[in-house]
């Protein structure tokens, strides 16, 4: 039996997020990293001498000379966002398969051109929206189930840093949870509202905001009112969670990643009267189990794979990532005019 082939890959911009990229792709046995660019030529070189790359890899500080790098078939960007299009488009164009670091653009135009360039020339385009490809949300979707029909949900994702100079913290943070919302309820169709605010990037010629709440409704399958989730998001605050919680008539279901908390627990448990008030029945609380495997690796061996059939990802295709970017806008009209928006 002949040896897989291997898909020959360049890695663009190799900064906290890249440098995980090229760290996987190096350990998956289908991929070959043949270049890696950045501009900053002393990140190339710690990043050769970190990983033993030799003379087997080629450094580039330029990413259209990296485009044209003898052999290549893919690339990976895990640059800015606004460089997206650009790059994206001419990988295309080159005929190479891309992996982009989320979000797919900065607007759903550019997004679905750029979905539509893949399709013309027969090329798949991924988006890293890694959380997707996390053995604990994967299993969530299937347990939303066993918690009866859905009255509410809640998030927040905090931390102290890192802020970002070409994007907000919705567009950061909340891209996350809307993420895995949506693939949970299967449905991306949604009204939203929100609101922010800004101190630390009041000079910048776009509103940065640094802290920000939304209000998220999904049509309830079940003909209740909508279903409603809040998410607070902040990178201005000392208090680090990554907490997301669904909430139905017969338990909760909670995906957590601090790290005194267990990845995915079940809370089953409804209200009985007893007279006339309601008390709690039937508590109980299950760790799921979860499979140790990091959900980077996944994401990134799931692209080979689909590099390989030549087949869009039934999870992270370029399409669901515009449907998000979609959304990224309506929540920046609505945090803007203070008005619900629908997506």
């Amino acid at each position: 039996m002949s040896p897989p082939r291997l898909l020959n890959l360049a890695i663009f911009g190799l900064g906290r997020w890249g440098s995980h990229l090229l760290r996987n792709f190096l350990a998956l046995p289908a991929a070959r990293v043949v270049a890696i660019v950045d501009p900053d030529r002393q990140q190339l070189n710690e990043l050769r001498d970190r990983f033993a790359l030799g003379n087997t890899v080629t450094c580039y500080d330029n990413w259209p000379q990296a485009m044209a790098h003898p052999g290549l078939e893919a690339v990976v960007i895990a640059t800015p966002a606004s460089t997206h299009y650009p790059m994206i488009q001419a990988a295309l164009k080159a005929g190479l398969h891309v992996l982009s670091e989320k979000p797919l653009t900065l607007d759903s135009d550019s997004s679905s051109a750029l979905c539509q360039l893949a399709t013309a020339q027969q090329r798949q385009l991924m988006v890293d929206h890694t959380y997707l490809f996390h053995p604990a949300v994967q299993r969530g979707r299937e347990l939303c189930q066993q918690i009866g029909p859905l009255r509410y949900g809640y998030a927040a994702r905090t931390n102290l840093g890192p802020v970002r100079p070409d994007a907000d913290v919705f567009w950061d943070l909340a891209i996350h949870d809307i993420s895995i919302l949506n693939y949970w309820l299967g449905q991306s169709r949604l009204s939203v509202a929100a609101w922010g605010s800004v101190w630390l990037q009041t000079s910048a010629a776009a509103t940065l905001r640094d802290a920000g709440w939304l209000r998220l409704m999904y049509p309830n399958p079940v003909g209740y009112a909508p279903l409603e989730v809040m998410v607070h998001v902040s990178w201005a605050n000392p208090d680090r969670q990554r907490r997301l919680a669904l909430v139905g008539d017969r338990g909760t279901l909670v995906f957590d990643e601090s790290p005194q908390a267990h990845p995915l627990t079940l809370y089953s448990g409804h209200f009985q009267r007893q007279g006339p008030p309601f008390v709690p029945n039937s508590l109980a609380a299950e760790a799921v189990a979860i499979a140790p495997l990091e959900p980077l690796q996944q994401m990134c061996a799931h692209f080979l794979d689909c590099v390989a059939d030549n087949v869009p990802s039934p999870i992270s295709a370029g399409p669901m990532a515009t449907d998000l970017v979609k959304v990224m806008e309506a929540i920046a009209i609505a945090a803007e005019t203070g008005q619900q928006v629908d997506v």
